[in-house]
Parts: C-alpha cells; sequence; structure tokens
C-alpha cells in the first residue's frame, strides 16, 4: 500500500449492480475496490438515482481504502456505509464536473448504459476543463467490445494518441496495471 496519501491516485470508478449479471457484478466490484485500495488508491463514485455500488465501496473500505461519493439528493445511505464522505450536489452537470475535477483517471466495470452515460459525462467535462483523464475499461465477457469499435473507429481519426487514452482491460490486476501506467505522479 502506499504511505504518501497525496500521491494516491483518484480513480473514479463507474460501476452498477442493476441489471443480469447482478452477482459477477458484484464480486468484480468487491475484487476491484480490494485491488485498488491495497495499492493506496482513492475511489470516487457518482450516485445517482438510487444507485450505489455497494459491494465495491464495502471492499475498498474493508481493505482500508478512502471512497468519496459525489451524489444526487436521492441517495441514502445504507447502515453498512455509515461514515463514507459524500457530497451532494443538486445539479447534474454540476456533479459530473465534480467527479472530472477531482478524477485522475476513469474506471469503468461492467455495468448499466447509465453507468457507461456518466462516465462519458465525466470524461467529456474534464476535456472541457483542459484535463486528458484516461478512462480504462474492464472488458470482462466482452462487455465494452462495442466501445473498442468505437475507439479505433471514431476517436482515433480525432484524437491523437487515442490507444494512450482508452484502453481496455481483461482482468482487475490489469485494470489497474493500465490505470497505474497512464496516471502520471
Amino acid at each position: 500500500m502506499m504511505n504518501d496519501i497525496a500521491a494516491a491516485p483518484v480513480l473514479a470508478v463507474f460501476a452498477s449492480d442493476k441489471g443480469p449479471g447482478d452477482a459477477e457484478r458484484a464480486s468484480l466490484m468487491s475484487q476491484t475496490g480490494t485491488y485498488f485500495a491495497r495499492r493506496g488508491a482513492r475511489i470516487i463514485c457518482l450516485v445517482e438515482k438510487g444507485v450505489i455500488p455497494v459491494p465495491l465501496i464495502t471492499a475498498a473500505r474493508a481493505a482500508g481504502g478512502t471512497v468519496q461519493l459525489i451524489a444526487d439528493a436521492s441517495i441514502v445511505l445504507p447502515s453498512a456505509l455509515t461514515g463514507v464522505a459524500m457530497e451532494v450536489i443538486a445539479e447534474p452537470a454540476e456533479r459530473i464536473g465534480r467527479v472530472a475535477q477531482l478524477a485522475d483517471a476513469l474506471v469503468a466495470l461492467p455495468g448499466s448504459l447509465a453507468s457507461v452515460s456518466n462516465l462519458f459525462g465525466v470524461w467529456t467535462a474534464a476535456r472541457a476543463l483542459g484535463r486528458n483523464c484516461p478512462v480504462v475499461m474492464l472488458n470482462r465477457h466482452k462487455a465494452y467490445e462495442v466501445m473498442r469499435g468505437y475507439a479505433a473507429d471514431v476517436l482515433s481519426p480525432g484524437l491523437p494518441g487515442h490507444d494512450r487514452v482508452v484502453q481496455f482491460a481483461d482482468s482487475v490486476e490489469d485494470l489497474w496495471s493500465r490505470v497505474s501506467r497512464l496516471v502520471e505522479r
């Protein structure tokens, strides 16, 4: 684990346990939360409309990690998340902007369309702020295969070096390896 908290990367993790594959998603969130926390990452989650990635947050905290939530007013934390830092911001664009300000990199776990939409919103908000936040997606069971094609076909002509900004990982360990290489410290 990293000793210098100031040097710890701040990773916005986009995850959802809603929809098909809930049990596997919960397991991936737990693995990711534990793995990232043990390596000193600080995790930020955008939580809205009652969707909270509880397995990610509880695993990260159990491993000694720090988690911060950027939330809408509908979020009521379950008792298992007592003490988690939460900043409530009413406007969706302001929530997205806040995550864009804080994150060093964006991490997508297989989830829902809402989590991918939020990822894209934060990425574009960061770019508007002049920040080049790398994005790494866990492509478990080809969850982001369409995004891989989009990156190759659409991003490559308009975003020089897109392959250094948007990457795809095959495992939680690969996810961390890519994120840690992309985040400059």
